[in-house]
């Protein structure tokens, strides 16, 4: 009896979901049977408007043809009318002049004929008849007004419904992927010059090959692409790769998707690990900005008993006991006493990666670089083996040196708004540069005993961390022509 109520369950649930998911295709049915009832009165009523739009533009031509063949006819007949009354005027007058002179001729009286006939012989001299132009000044033909539509019918007659475009295919092999700029190429199948635009989507994803129901990042869509080619500018990779499709769009429809494409965003991307960080430094997401309060209350009262003075500046520290005592919350001793540094949470261990890091130049001491997991947690960024490092110090007199195991060397270079880091693990390159014009700073070349992390220390002051950067091309070319180079060989 269990075994059959088990067994009725189980067709109970299977005809459960089968009833639900023809309930499900009922309704989409319906919904499709309401959008076809609602997209045909939409391209009725376009078609309709096309159309409409179409009649006025003939109604237009149309008005002004017949304009143009009325103001012809009105001007040649009133040149037309001013000969016609010219040449009846002169010919009322020369038929007068004529009866006068058979008059005269006609006449037996001698006395006044010379007289006479001299007067009718002046009088035809001056005759409007002998001054009058016997050529029309307007011709009678029209013809040249006449019109022929037989191409225009025969286009009208082969008006029909635009196609919908074709399924464009990006071309794997020439898109690029560089300097956190992509460029992604598409083709048609075959040419098509009723395309007016394209529309690209992207979106990122940490997944590789077709886009998955349940993604995490939405689609970006850009419109009104008009070429078969499209770059993206200024992206920030912190997924590993991203999926691209795009169509083709005529004045009335849109085409098809195309296959989604995804091309690989390798780039170094990390946090800050907010549990290293010392408790004077505010870390939001990946900014940093000191706060003289971060400390407990009895650090904070010994903290404005203090004067800024070089007794409590990093460059002083190192020899200095600890000042405070562990912070109770868990994880936040990370770093303590003087060293006022936060590390990132993803390890260098493998490859070529790069970074970039926006400093307040007033802040009062600066330095970023990397470290190894071993720094003590009252070591300073350069002050030990375990950490290289660019360092800014506004105290006194601006100065910028790169530090390693407690050896420092002054940099010849104007200071940055911000600096580029890039680490070649396996040939032990460390490299600073100017992150706007891509200057070298500064080399140092070691060999990493042990992976490395991103490591950042800030003093009375603030900066932000710029992550998901390939190495720029320039930094590339640059390592090539500064591989041979050791003249930092004293700091490493």
């Amino acid at each position: 009896m269990g075994d059959q109520k088990e067994s009725l369950r189980k067709i109970t649930h299977t005809l459960a979901l089968k009833n639900e998911e023809i309930s499900n295709f009922v309704c989409a049915l319906k919904q499709s049977l309401e959008n076809l009832e609602a997209n045909a009165n939409r391209v009725q009523e376009e078609l309709e408007s096309e159309f409409t739009s179409l009649y006025s533009v003939l109604d237009e031509m149309k008005e002004n043809m017949m304009t143009r063949i009325k103001q012809e006819r009105a001007g040649r007949t009133y040149e037309l009318q001013s000969q016609l009354s010219a040449g009846s005027k002169a010919l009322e007058s020369s038929e007068e002049l004529l009866e006068l002179a058979n008059q005269t001729l006609c006449s037996s009286e001698t006395d006044g004929f010379t007289q006479a006939a001299k007067d009718i012989k002046d009088s035809v001299t001056m005759a409007p008849a002998f001054r009058l132009s016997l050529k029309a000044k307007a011709s009678d033909n029209m013809s040249h007004l006449m019109v022929d539509f037989s191409q225009e019918r025969s286009m009208l007659q082969g008006l029909k419904f635009l196609p919908v475009p074709a399924t464009p295919e990006i071309q794997i092999s020439d898109c690029q992927v560089c300097d956190n700029t992509i460029t992604v190429v598409w083709t048609l199948p075959e040419p098509d010059n009723k395309i007016d635009h394209y529309i690209l989507e992207h979106r990122r994803t940490n997944h590789e090959g077709p886009p998955r129901i349940r993604e995490d990042y939405p689609w970006m869509v850009v419109e009104g692409i008009r070429e078969t080619e499209h770059t993206l500018r200024g992206l920030r990779f912190d997924t590993r790769y991203m999926t691209f499709r795009v169509k083709a769009c005529n004045k009335a429809v849109a085409g098809e998707f195309s296959e989604p494409v995804t091309l690989e965003t390798h780039a170094f991307s990390f946090k800050l690990d907010y549990s290293s960080s010392h408790q004077n430094l505010k870390v939001e997401d990946m900014n940093v900005e000191w706060d003289g309060s971060g400390g407990k209350p009895q650090d904070i009262r010994k903290e404005k008993n203090r004067t800024n003075s070089p007794m409590h500046s990093p460059a002083r520290s190192a020899l200095m006991s600890p000042k405070r005592a562990p912070t109770a919350r868990p994880g936040r001793d990370r770093f303590t006493a003087e060293s006022y540094t936060v590390l990132a949470d993803t390890m260098i261990d493998a490859g070529q990666q790069y970074w970039e890091v926006r400093f307040d130049k007033e802040s009062k001491a600066f330095a970023v670089g990397v470290a190894l997991r071993s720094l003590g947690r009252f070591d300073q960024l350069g002050k030990s083996g375990a950490s290289w490092c660019i360092h800014l110090n506004n105290w006194l007199q601006q100065s910028l040196t790169a530090k390693h195991n407690n050896k420092a060397r002054t940099l010849d270079c104007p200071i940055p708004n911000s600096i580029g880091v890039f680490v070649n693990y396996e040939e032990g390159v460390l490299s600073f540069y100017n992150a706007k014009t891509k200057q070298l700073m500064h080399t140092f070349k070691t060999k990493f005993q042990q992976p490395v992390i991103p490591a950042f220390m800030v003093w009375n002051g603030s900066f932000s961390v710029v992550t998901g950067l390939q190495v720029p091309s320039v930094v590339h070319s640059s390592q090539r022509r500064n591989s041979t180079s050791s003249s930092n060989a004293s700091l490493t």
